[in-house]
């Protein structure tokens, strides 16, 4: 999908490919570092990305990108363990370049992935983002997510500063019972 939604005609939502590492390893290192602290892992480090493309390679995370002249703006990923007891969760993972933010483009990102985890059979989907991330969480429930836990302390930067982790979840099916009753 190209130039919709009222956004500047070259700009390109799509799936992300392997081939992109290179456009990923330069998005990565274009973002700040406390935008990754949410991750399990420190995203900057190349075997972090090499398992991303792998995971997209082989089916196990379906990842979308926001793409302007070559350029990647914003990705997201779905995180899903097909061998957990937690298999019928989908954890939603979305980075916007600070100046692409406020554009409609991670909202469009986001609405991508709730469709593909619904469409992939999750029935819970999770979002994890620091407090202070306010615009990320604003974005994330204005889709229906509400907050479901807060880990204090759960996180360490590089500078050895900690910080809480958020975590918000949206049940699709209420969700959409929610609008239809509504509409």
């Amino acid at each position: 999908m190209s130039g919709s939604e009222g956004f500047q005609s070259n700009l390109e939502f799509r799936s992300f490919r392997a081939a992109e590492r290179d456009a990923l390893e330069r998005f990565v290192f274009d973002l700040p570092a406390h935008d990754l602290l949410f991750l399990d892992r420190d995203l900057r480090h190349p075997k972090v990305i090499a398992a991303w493309v792998d995971a997209v390679e082989s089916g196990e995370i379906a990842s979308f990108i926001a793409v302007r002249d070559d350029r990647i703006l914003a990705t997201t990923a779905n995180i899903r363990d097909p061998l957990s007891w937690s298999r019928h969760v989908c954890e939603i993972r979305l980075l916007v370049l600070p100046e692409a933010r406020g554009q409609g483009i991670g909202r469009a990102l986001l609405d991508r992935s709730i469709e593909r985890a619904v469409a992939d059979g999750a029935t819970k989907l999770v979002a994890r983002m620091t407090p202070d991330q306010t615009g990320a969480i604003t974005l994330f429930e204005e889709s229906g997510f509400r907050g479901e836990a807060l880990l204090a302390s759960h996180l360490r930067d590089e500078a050895g500063g900690v910080h809480d982790l958020a975590i918000l979840a949206l049940d699709p099916a209420r969700e959409a019972a929610k609008l239809a009753a509504f509409t």
